[in-house]
């Protein structure tokens, strides 16, 4: 597999991404990576990349990844990713492919369920079992009729049934697992643009506990009461 399509749509001398031109990993460890990166860039979006044959095929999740079987997640396969992608996390800068903040929000490694995985990428019907931090178990990847141009990239990502299928929302998890940072952290010390990272963190107001009523009620009543008398 080639990384010409990737190193087309990046200028090397201005974002951090690695190039993938020196990578030095070659099959020095019999586990292959699997990986997420959070990325707010123009939208924010999760990216799956999964190692195979020396690169990362990679496809751009919008709604994030769902531990419930009955949902269907769009994901839309783009263009391989070098290896030394995997350990990428910081701000590629506006105006750049991509630019934005990102987050290695996941990652593991993963194994087929099928003898054949180049067959089944022809085919379009992946199944595999990920060891990730938050993803974990049976997993499918299935090609679906897209439209136009796109209409032989656009995949479901589906959870199999098993113990680690849930209806909880593994999106709220959102912090990195390898620097336990928030995007608005990562855009901070990288010189991104925080207020944009933010809108991919969770709502300040959803993790703020209500205060309770009673108090106002209590000195309301009491209030009553001293006019009545």
């Amino acid at each position: 597999m080639t990384l010409n399509e990737y190193q087309k749509k990046r200028h090397f001398g201005v974002t951090p991404e690695p190039s993938g031109k020196a990578s030095d990993h070659e099959d020095k460890d019999s586990n292959l990576i699997y990986v997420i990166q959070k990325h707010r860039a123009t939208n924010l979006h999760y990216d799956f990349r999964l190692e195979w044959h020396g690169t990362l095929l990679s496809w751009a999740i919008p709604k994030g990844p769902s531990l419930d079987p009955s949902v269907k997640r769009l994901a839309m396969q783009v263009e391989d990713h070098p290896i030394d992608y995997a350990n990428f996390e910081g701000v590629i800068p506006e105006g750049e492919y991509g630019g934005g903040t990102v987050m290695v929000w996941d990652k593991g490694t993963w194994e087929p369920e099928v003898e054949e995985v180049d067959a089944a990428l022809q085919k379009g019907d992946l199944k595999f079992t990920l060891h990730g931090k938050k993803l974990k178990g049976s997993w499918v990847l299935v090609r679906t009729r897209g439209y136009g141009r796109s209409s032989d990239r656009s995949w479901l990502l589906i959870k199999h049934r098993d113990q680690f299928a849930s209806t909880r929302d593994v999106n709220e998890d959102a912090r990195s697992v390898i620097s336990k940072r928030l995007l608005a952290d990562i855009a901070s010390e990288g010189g991104g643009d925080v207020a944009k990272a933010a809108t991919g963190d969770p709502s300040s107001k959803s993790t703020t506990p209500k205060r309770s009523a009673r108090p106002k009620r209590a000195a309301a009543t009491a209030k009553r009461r001293k006019r009545a008398t």
